[in-house]
């Protein structure tokens, strides 16, 4: 289940620095998307998990 968060973030990442340069109207829905990457990445960290 870890390794499932740290990828669905790392690719939420990867979709905000796009979504950030390529497409500037795309929204609030990248932001919300980012800060649930971030919220998976601090969870791994927090449980022990290295990123």
């Amino acid at each position: 289940m870890g390794n499932l968060l740290y990828l669905i973030a790392v690719i939420l990442i990867i979709f905000w620095i796009f979504g950030a340069f390529i497409s500037p109207m795309g929204g609030n829905l990248i932001h919300i998307l980012l800060v649930i990457a971030i919220i998976a990445i601090l969870l791994r960290v927090i449980r022990g998990g290295t990123i």
